[in-house]
């Protein structure tokens, strides 16, 4: 792996053969974990200027249509999250020089403010080829990491790192793009399109963007208006209609129609289903039908395909599925559960993929064969898929790669919580293409969430979990048990998965937050959670929600029983004590009752806490008696932790989704960004 600093530059095909189809990934990390931007990506010509309003990427505009560059949005890692961007080199058109590679922040925030900014680079495989670590971004609000430019018919990437103090606005006007007047874009807002037109079918946002900041409208050059205004139209004649341009505010989305009322005579009578699975008995018939219904409706959904393929190299083209193939292997051929094939400009990009259901664990002597079959090949990567959760740092399958072959094949996995995130994504927040993809959409998604299928995702905190549960009860789990750390483990994959089905029920991004610094080892993060495991009893989480004021956190104490779910809420500057905790409780007027507030304040010490319920009458209760200053107010729910190591009613797993549920709808949905703090 190539390291660079500022101002460096390296030609791609020095980096790798691989490098038709590049990811770049901008990460970084918080201490308070609620640290973010949202990137962007500029086409130019050789003019250094953009050529018109498509070349500008964005969350509102995450994907060019030819393929040439897609936003894959937000993951999370082990110490902090990541931004990336798919590039099809080969697909970018000719008259573009220069990609640049860019992200800005919002609400006053700047990126001198996030620790361990980085871009970096991997080729169509995965493999990191080059890094870009920023030593000091400084106090700006608009940053561009890189950029890959032609020279001499070649890519090459060069490490630019220059930073806007006047954000959006300054490095877009830097690369010819028209930034209309504020009161403008205010007033157009507010204001229906005259003339009319029909509204189109929203497409993929990758990254939307908080209403509270109010970015640029970018114009290309040529659409500018003329130095002296226009002549004015006559009275009678319709006003002309505005090119269409970038929107920067976030898109609204029409959610599916209310189904009409079924014409069933009672409720036994079942509708007929596209894919049913009531009569599936056996493991393999499980994973025969899944693999089948998934793969084909990636090939009848341009969008659902592409979103689930992008991620791991995959060009934007023609894409087909394929089950039940045989491929020779030594003196018995093997089947692979399915191949996804995708032809652009005459070439052609095979996965070949493994499917679990039902909990059951991928073997590794298996991928392993797959894996080798795809060298030989010529085949780009191996994609299993299971109900299981991949962390970085603990493979679910160990592969040897033969380093003697001159191809790579990269090995990837799905978990099945994660394509019906993506297929939520699509049809209740995003839009589709037309409403019969919508309707495949839906009908995979109620195959893949009956009880039948065996594909509901991460089920199982692992055998460590009832040994670890009574170690802790009678005090006798010692710290280095490595049990305690398979439950640490456990734990993270249940809280990603937490984080794939809010987001995709609320249409938001929700990652995990890790507040550890970038570099660290994700082994031994866990190891040091599963020493708090052996001393304290608790697994501890906290989820970033997109408008959201403040990290949603959750802590499961073994040693009582109990859930807690919380939220701090920080204070405004000025304002009275009673007038902020009076305008707390109104606020929350209709969260439960047995709502726990608790007063923040500056120095040691902790502040008078109570329900809601108490409070409600006598906000001044909440109020420190010596005078302390306030420093805001945590809202806490308890709940009874189950028990069982499963997802059953009475189970671990099911009673952190309730928790999570419960708070967002009774507590987090009445604190929106207009009140993320308690002003006076």
């Amino acid at each position: 792996m190539h390291t660079m600093v500022k101002g460096a530059n390296i030609g791609l095909a020095a980096l790798g053969e691989d490098i038709a189809s590049v990811t770049v990934s901008l990460g970084w990390s918080s201490t308070t974990g609620e640290g973010d931007a949202d990137v962007s990506v500029l086409l130019l010509d050789g003019t250094g200027k953009v050529r018109s309003d498509s070349d500008f990427y964005f969350y509102n505009h995450p994907v060019a249509e030819d393929g040439s560059v897609q936003l894959l949005g937000k993951t999370p890692t082990t110490d902090g999250s990541e931004d990336r961007i798919s590039f099809d080199l080969d697909a970018v058109p000719p008259h573009v020089m220069r990609i640049v590679i860019a992200a800005s922040r919002y609400d006053g925030s700047n990126f001198g403010e996030l620790d361990d900014l980085c871009l970096s680079l991997a080729d169509g495989s995965g493999e990191v080829l080059a890094r870009f670590p920023v030593e000091d971004a400084g106090v700006v609000s608009a940053f561009i990491f890189g950029e890959l430019y032609r020279r001499a018919g070649q890519w090459k990437f060069r490490a630019v790192g220059q930073g806007y103090g006047s954000g959006l606005v300054g490095l877009a006007t830097d690369f010819g793009v028209d930034i209309e007047d504020d009161t403008e874009e205010q007033l157009a807002e507010q204001a229906p399109p005259w003339p009319p037109e029909p509204q189109p079918a929203p497409r993929p946002r990758t990254q939307p963007q908080p209403q509270a900041q109010a970015l640029p409208r970018p114009r290309p050059a040529a659409e500018r208006p003329p130095a002296a205004p226009p002549a004015a139209p006559p009275a009678a004649a319709d006003p002309a209609p505005r090119a269409p341009r970038p929107r920067t505010a976030k898109k609204k989305v029409t959610l599916p129609k209310a189904m009409k009322k079924s014409l069933a005579e009672n409720e036994s009578w079942r509708t007929a289903r596209l894919f049913p699975v009531t009569a599936l008995k056996s493991d393999r018939e499980r994973e025969t039908r899944a693999t089948s219904v998934l793969l084909s409706v990636m090939a009848q959904v341009p969008e659902f395909g592409r979103r689930l393929t992008a991620g791991f190299g995959a060009p934007a083209g023609r894409m087909e599925t394929f089950t039940e193939v045989s491929l020779p292997h030594g003196e018995s051929p093997r089947r692979p559960d399915g191949v996804v094939r995708v032809e652009r400009a005459g070439k052609l990009w095979t996965a070949l993929v493994e499917t679990k259901t039902n909990g059951n664990p991928l073997k590794s002597d298996q991928v392993q064969t797959y894996v080798d079959i795809a060298a030989r090949r010529g085949y780009e990567c191996v994609i299993t898929l299971s109900n299981d959760v991949a962390l970085e740092g603990s493979p679910l399958v160990s592969v040897k790669i033969d380093g003697r072959r001159k191809h790579k094949v990269a090995l990837w996995h799905l978990s099945w919580a994660e394509v019906a995130h993506q297929a939520q994504m699509l049809i209740r927040h995003e839009g589709v293409g037309n409403a019969a993809h919508a309707w495949l959409l839906q009908e995979l998604l109620h195959y893949l969430q009956h009880d039948n299928s065996g594909c509901h995702g991460f089920q199982n905190m692992g055998a460590a979990w009832v040994p670890v549960r009574n170690g802790i009860d009678n005090e006798t789990l010692c710290q280095g048990d490595a049990r305690a750390t398979e439950v640490t483990e456990s734990w993270e994959r249940l809280i990603r998965q937490v984080c794939l089905r809010l987001g995709g029920e609320l249409g938001q991004k929700v990652l995990p937050v890790q507040r550890a610094k970038r570099g660290t080892d994700p082994r031994t993060r866990r190891a040091e959670m599963a020493d708090r495991l052996c001393l304290e009893g608790l697994l501890h989480a906290e989820l970033r929600m997109e408008d959201t004021p403040g990290i949603l956190a959750i802590t499961a104490d073994l040693r009582t029983g109990k859930l807690r779910t919380s939220i701090e809420l920080p204070v405004a500057e000025r304002g009275y004590p009673l007038t902020r905790a009076k305008r707390l409780i109104r606020r929350l007027a209709a969260a439960p009752a047995d709502l726990h507030i608790e007063t923040m304040v500056a120095g040691p010490g902790t502040g008078p806490r109570g329900t809601l319920e108490r409070l409600r009458p006598e906000p001044a209760d909440i109020l420190p008696r010596d005078g302390a200053e306030i420093t805001g107010f945590r809202l806490s729910l308890f709940k009874g932790m189950g028990t069982g190591r499963g997802s059953a009613e009475t189970g671990f797993i099911r009673s952190v989704d309730e928790a999570v549920d419960r708070f967002h709808a009774q507590v987090i949905t009445h604190l929106d960004r207009r009140g993320s703090t308690v002003g006076g």
